[in-house]
């Protein structure tokens, strides 16, 4: 049981190692794309993907050769990122506890507000060159194409998705008939270009958070199970660390104690001159 700690350490690592190798693959894939959608998340995948890297190798290296410091930067990088995906679910859950849209009356689909959401997002969303990275996202990703030729029926009775129904058509409450009576300013920037829409409404951008806030909820919940695993993997990391320490500074388990286990290089000469007095005398 002396090396199942360091075992399991280091076929731990030496699988995140490799699964590190993809992750900055796509990274730099994303890199050289020319779509803004793909290069939107190359830092975060670059980011991630060297940390595991690093931190994989510091860990493989430090519990299967036996190098207490690199698996002293292991467990203290290891212990960061606890702490930090910690962090971020319990922001997570907080910045995104707003939110959900409003149902239409005889609508499937719901519309959203931008004023529902929290400020920390809807800054986010208002900053001009972030949001020029967006709408160009979402123009590359045709999600206004799919609905280009609904007809009424189809909107009284097919959902749409947060951005479909923020993006890709007015409010429902616009009445271009009544040309004297306020309207929601939405109604203003509609336009009927495919390159326009409603790109530059407050519910396009509320469509956007929305589809945020719903992913944002997945990866808390991932990061809870990610929680847990990394306190297990850092507690078998600890088991790892004072196996190597021992092995460096003291006498591991099962092993001879004795400290000199060749004699001195003049053992035989002094062993052959006691020989030989014993034989004169």
């Amino acid at each position: 049981m002396y090396r199942f700690s360091n075992t399991v350490i280091g076929f731990l690592n030496l699988f995140t190692l490799l699964a590190s190798i993809p992750i900055i693959g796509a990274g730099l894939w994303m890199a050289k794309s020319s779509t803004t959608c793909e290069s939107f998340l190359q830092t975060p995948l670059l980011v991630i993907g060297f940390v595991i890297l690093i931190v994989s190798l510091a860990g493989f290296i430090g519990a299967c050769f036996n190098v207490a410091w690199a698996l002293w930067v292991y467990l203290l990088v290891m212990l960061f990122l606890i702490g930090a995906l910690m962090a971020l679910t319990v922001f997570g859950f907080v910045v995104t506890s707003q939110g959900g849209g409003q149902p239409v009356e005889g609508r499937v689909y719901r519309e959203y507000h931008l004023n529902d959401y929290s400020p920390w997002l809807r800054k986010r969303v208002e900053d001009p060159h972030y949001w020029m990275a967006i709408r160009n996202c979402i123009l590359s990703s045709k999600t206004c194409a799919s609905i280009v030729m609904w007809t009424p029926y189809d909107y009284l009775n097919r959902d749409l998705t947060p951005i479909q129904s923020g993006c890709c058509k007015p409010p429902t409450s616009c009445n271009y008939a009544a040309t004297t009576m306020a309207q929601d300013p939405d109604c203003y920037l509609w336009n009927n270009s495919p390159t326009m829409l409603c790109y530059q409404c407050d519910s396009c951008k509320a469509g956007v958070l929305e589809d945020v806030r719903r992913d944002w909820h997945k990866l808390s919940v991932l990061n809870i199970v990610m929680v847990v695993l990394l306190i297990g993997i850092y507690s078998i990391g600890c088991c790892a660390f004072q196996n190597t320490q021992r092995a460096e500074t003291d006498y591991p388990y099962g092993r001879n104690r004795m400290s000199k286990i060749h004699p001195r290089w003049d053992f035989h000469w002094w062993r052959w001159l006691n020989e030989r007095r014993r034989q004169l005398y």
